[in-house]
């Protein structure tokens, strides 16, 4: 296990550019965007205080330059980095090892993607070379596998199943019906859900998060320090990453039920920030709900559930804005939309708004731990990342 970085890191600013289909603005636009409102957030901090820079983007850019040409960087170290879906918590992650390690006071983890001047209509990546064994699927395809594995696991009927992965999409449509920065602010009802056109296995397009352009950025410097930049910082308390080793396909019987990534990551993250009881702990998290059975197996893996039990629980209005633990308040993937580089720290915004009172109709009351939890590839090819985040300082 790392050393856990508890308290000692603080995000003191955070900006998001709204999720969705932005062909008048360009990549650097996005990032020159986000890059102010953050810190228009930090009164006081002037860009060139910041003293390094972390870029994630799967496919927008390649090296420092994707962020320190619309900026207009000089002198500073900027560094790119990628990690499938995840890659926005990647340039978190650095960037907050980096505070940890003493190398800098102040740096900034951005993101971000333009997805939709492309004619792919999903996501984009070049793959590297393979020995020719990869399996050949699309998204939906893979993580449509969840949903009959899951059910014929714990035994439960294909209409409960499809009850609870419909109150999924329309939980997290009606909560980005409450955002301004979503991608799809419309609530959808249950009806038409549940009608909507299958398009790999039992998944219907009303099961897919939606793919948008975007950027993200924050402020991040040393906790002691945090309460010079505003008074309400929020801390990080743990955080795991793991990458998969990519042969879960291989392996014969293999759980389409877990994501052990998501369960060794968020282990790691739950011991750093001395979670014990996730459900009753943590009062919302984000989480990785590119298709509705994926986040209906994460409350499992974060612990929020029992297992087998997420279904009933989901039903039950247990991860409602309302309910035991807030999931994915601001719409999610789901309905905020996925450029792949800039998720990651979407969802730390989300948590950061919330955790500081600030996410307007859509607030969680009494937020004080939060758990953001990303992932990316595919099942039994992942790689994942799990943080907890506070209001409450050391």
């Amino acid at each position: 296990m790392a050393r856990g970085l508890r308290d000692r890191v603080a995000i003191v600013a955070m900006g998001c550019t709204p999720f969705r289909e932005h062909w008048d603005r360009s990549a650097d636009d996005l990032l020159v965007d986000a890059v102010t409102e953050c810190l228009d957030g930090a009164p006081g901090v002037a860009l060139d205080d910041v003293e390094a820079f972390w870029v994630g983007t799967q496919g927008s850019g390649m090296s420092g330059q994707t962020l320190a040409k619309p900026l207009g960087l000089r002198g500073k170290p900027v560094t790119r980095v990628e990690n499938y879906c995840a890659t926005g918590s990647e340039a978190f992650r650095n960037a907050a090892f980096a505070v940890a390690s003493g190398a800098y006071d102040v740096v900034m983890a951005t993101g971000v993607e333009k997805l939709k001047d492309s004619s792919f209509s999903g996501l984009t990546a070049t793959w590297p070379p393979s020995d020719g064994t990869d399996v050949e699927w699309t998204a939906p395809g893979g993580f449509s596998l969840l949903a009959p594995a899951y059910r014929e696991r714990y035994g439960i009927t294909e209409a409960d199943l499809r009850d609870a992965l419909t109150h999924i999409a329309y939980k997290n449509h009606a909560n980005g019906a409450l955002n301004p920065k979503a991608q799809f602010r419309k609530a959808v009802s249950k009806e038409a859900i549940a009608r909507s056109p299958r398009i790999a296995g039992s998944l219907s397009v009303m099961d897919c998060s939606g793919v948008a352009d975007g950027a993200a950025a924050a402020l991040i410097v040393r906790a002691e320090d945090a309460h010079r930049y505003t008074d309400r910082p929020v801390f990080l308390k743990g955080m795991g990453f793991v990458a998969g080793p990519g042969d879960g396909l291989t392996t014969d019987g293999y759980d389409f039920t877990t994501f052990p990534e998501v369960v060794q990551a968020t282990a790691e993250a739950y011991a750093q920030a001395g979670v014990t009881s996730p459900r009753d702990q943590i009062d919302l998290a984000e989480v990785h709900d590119c298709f509705t059975p994926t986040e209906l197996v994460l409350m499992e893996d974060l612990g929020f559930a029992e297992r087998g039990r997420a279904w009933a629980d989901v039903l039950d209005g247990v991860f409602d804005r309302d309910g035991k633990v807030a999931v994915n308040p601001d719409g999610g993937l789901k309905s905020f939309g996925h450029p792949v580089g800039a998720t990651g720290l979407r969802m730390f915004y989300e948590c950061f708004l919330q955790l500081r009172g600030e996410a307007g109709e859509r607030q969680v009351p009494d937020a004080r731990l939060a758990v953001a939890q990303n992932l990316g590839g595919q099942p039994g090819s992942c790689v994942a990342f799990t943080a907890v985040i506070g209001n409450e300082g050391p």
